[in-house]
């Protein structure tokens, strides 16, 4: 009786002290309050060391906006760190784009020194986006592994040893043959201890139709998948694996109303993103988004209640960084409150061919990072030499038009195409052309009418190579249609002098191009014709497939060889100004 009585009595006391150890975590999670964890995010930093001379539209203070200037790697980092100093937590992302079309202190150097700039300001992950895949995959896994092997025309490590990124890049959709992705797809980071602990789930993406934007000899191997269907594919993965949040980062975009320039607006949002976040699974909880180099910030929930998610964009070259606030109840793993807005990285005030962005005091200014600021300076100095090498003489600003009309070469195409056009008349070119979405800046020349290797590789940092190839007229006609055969964004091509087309929209699709001359007379659809393009439109890029035949091809020299060729050859050169793509819709 005894025995069995001690039996009863160590029972129950062993299931009290059970009870109560269960019970003691329970109630510290209930008692838990909301915890707050930041996400810093950027996107379309292009390798922009130094202050881009861009100007963010800002309110003004007033009723109005003003141009604020902005910009520069050591200004970003000290915006950045004045962010993470608000939080005990938090998280530095990018949506893609960090590297390529890249300034020239970073390009020349394989956009080494933009992973060195991330890896000094903390970044944790980065979307791969399309221009990651410039120089290709292999040089694109040297980025994240380190190493001094070559890949490329350019010698990596001439500066220093390249240790590789820090921080991880995240390819949810991009495949190689085995059906792996390249990178991974997801990652975590998990914040805080017992009842407060807190784990975000993050997933990269880029584009589906990076396969168009890109050189394909470079992504042999490699496809671009539907950008929802990884995404939610993800989702259940991360829940597994505990994340109370999901962030997607993913370079893909929209744009807002043009005529309300509020890098925190949402008004009239469009874009290839919408039919991405339309499909999402609603345990998405913020949309980090990048491409379209456009700035805002939307409540999802407002066009969407079914999908209450922020979605954000901070603009491009470091001009912007998107300050993301979260209240996280860890008893249920929800986020129960969030909010964002962008912040302007203020840095010095400048002048150029659109007059001069003065400072304001209604937007913080940013001191820069002495750290950054120096390693910017190593590689600013190493390229000084060849950025300020005088390049030829231009009789005027040679433009790209900018906002609506950005699809468009204009003056800069036309000077574009007749370099390409002059450095291949030897074998046989009759036209040139040259795609505007791959002209990155305009031509600005100094007083003088000088201008320097540095700015001619801002408007054209590819280092493409120049293809002639013979094509019959039929089949010049059927390429010119895919300027407008919606199945890509519309991009009429820039031709060279002499050669004229004029497009309709209003007619059916294959038949907007209906007239083409050549020095005043008629293209003939049975006659032959040599025409010139760069690399990237010859292999099919910018969905040009009409030019990937490539019969009787003959290689020529590189593309900014052939436009400082050209600005050498006449002094000044002028700047052609006429209609070559004539839009003669009704």
């Amino acid at each position: 009786m005894k025995t069995s009585m001690l039996r009863r009595l160590f029972v129950s006391v062993l299931g009290s002290l059970l009870l109560a150890a269960c019970a003691a975590p329970i109630a510290s999670r209930e008692a838990a309050g909301p915890v707050t964890i930041g996400i810093i995010a950027i996107n379309d930093f292009h390798g922009a060391l130094e202050p881009p001379n861009l100007a963010v539209p800002a309110p003004d203070g007033k009723d109005g906006h003003a141009p604020v200037p902005a910009g520069g790697a050591a200004w970003l980092a000290s915006a950045i760190d004045s962010i993470r100093a608000k939080y005990n937590d938090s998280a530095t992302v990018s949506a893609g784009d960090l590297i390529g079309a890249s300034q020239v202190a970073s390009s020349i150097y394989l956009d080494e020194p933009a992973i060195g700039v991330m890896n000094r300001i903390g970044l944790d992950f980065n979307a791969v986006g399309n221009h990651e895949f410039d120089q290709g995959r292999a040089e694109l896994l040297r980025k994240q592994q380190g190493g001094c092997a070559q890949y490329t025309t350019r010698q990596p490590c001439r500066i220093e040893p390249f240790a590789g990124a820090r921080f991880r890049f995240l390819a949810a959709s991009t495949f190689t043959g085995d059906g792996r992705t390249l990178f991974p797809a997801t990652a975590i980071k998990r914040f805080g201890t017992g009842a407060h602990k807190v784990t975000v789930g993050f997933i990269g993406l880029t584009l589906k139709g990076t396969a168009s934007l890109v050189s394909p000899d470079g992504i042999k191997g490699l496809t671009f998948g539907d950008e929802a269907d990884a995404i939610n594919a993800a989702v259940p993965k991360l829940k597994a694996q505990g994340a109370d949040v999901v962030v997607v980062l993913i370079h893909q975009g929209g744009k807002t109303a043009n005529d309300r320039p509020d890098p925190n607006g949402c008004d009239a949002l469009t874009g290839d993103i919408l039919p991405i976040l339309s499909r999402l699974d609603p345990r998405v909880d913020v949309v980090v988004s990048g491409h379209t180099h456009w700035a805002y910030v939307c409540d999802y929930g407002t066009i969407d209640p079914a999908r209450p998610f922020l979605l954000t964009s901070a603009g491009v070259h470091g001009t912007l960084v998107t300050d993301i606030t979260l209240g996280i109840d860890p008893a249920s793993g929800r986020v129960i409150a969030k909010q964002a807005r962008n912040v302007i990285v203020q840095s010095p005030g400048y002048t150029s061919g659109r007059g001069t962005v003065v400072n304001t005091g209604v937007h913080p200014r940013f001191t820069p990072r002495e750290d950054i600021a120096a390693y910017v300076k190593l590689y600013t100095d190493a390229a000084h030499a060849l950025a300020t090498r005088p390049a030829g003489l231009l009789a005027g600003p040679a433009a790209k038009p900018d906002g609506i009309g950005a699809n468009s070469g204009g003056p800069l195409g036309n000077l574009i195409a007749d370099a390409q056009l002059a450095a291949t008349r030897k074998v046989g070119a009759q036209i040139a052309f040259m795609n505007p979405f791959g002209i990155r800046a305009p031509l600005t020349p100094a007083a003088d009418g000088t201008l320097t290797f540095g700015d001619i590789y801002r408007a054209q940092p590819f280092s493409n190579m120049l293809i002639t190839q013979t094509m019959t007229g039929a089949e010049l006609k059927s390429v010119l249609e895919q300027c407008f055969d919606g199945n890509g964004p519309e991009q009429p091509l820039s031709p060279s002098v002499g050669f004229v087309y004029w497009y309709d929209r209003s007619r059916p699709a294959g038949e907007r191009v209906p007239r083409m001359e050549l020095n005043g007379a008629s293209i003939r659809p049975d006659a032959a014709y040599r025409i010139t393009t760069n690399s990237f439109l010859a292999g099919g890029g910018d969905d040009f497939t009409g030019f990937s035949k490539q019969r009787d091809a003959v290689n020529g020299m590189a593309d900014i060889d052939a436009l400082e060729a050209w600005l050498k050859g006449d002094t000044p050169r002028p700047v052609p100004m006429e209609q070559r793509a004539i839009d003669a819709s009704s």
